[in-house]
């Protein structure tokens, strides 16, 4: 059964920390390239964090650059979103991605995560 489950989320006042986490089962996460999005309430849901399948290439949505920070431990089929210098903006629902196109496309979900930035 292919699962991806989020944890880490809370509620942190603004300037803190959180580490997110993402444990996949039933497939391996060392080749797919594997996201963060997030979703606030009343908004679209938008990409976070990229972390390539090969090579280690990131990409970050400009509102968390230099803030957030995405990893994976292939060994722990996790992969971990450092959030650091939280804002109040901040505040959604993160939800982690696997995603592979080559050679069946596969689009995993998990369930989300809430985290909460106070003022």
């Amino acid at each position: 059964q292919v699962q991806l489950v989020e944890s880490g989320g809370d509620l942190v006042q603004s300037g803190g920390s959180l580490r997110l986490s993402c444990a996949a089962s039933g497939f391996t996460i060392s080749s797919y390239a594997m996201s963060w999005y997030r979703q606030a309430a009343g908004k679209e849901r938008e990409l976070v964090a990229y972390l390539s399948s090969v090579g280690g290439l990131t990409n970050y949505a400009d509102s968390v650059k230099g803030r957030f920070t995405i990893s994976r431990d292939n060994a722990k089929n996790t992969v971990f979103l450092q959030m650091n210098s939280l804002k109040p903006e901040d505040t959604a629902v993160y939800y982690c991605n696997a995603l592979k196109r080559r050679p069946t496309r596969y689009d995993y979900w998990g369930q989300g995560t809430q985290v909460t930035v106070s003022s």
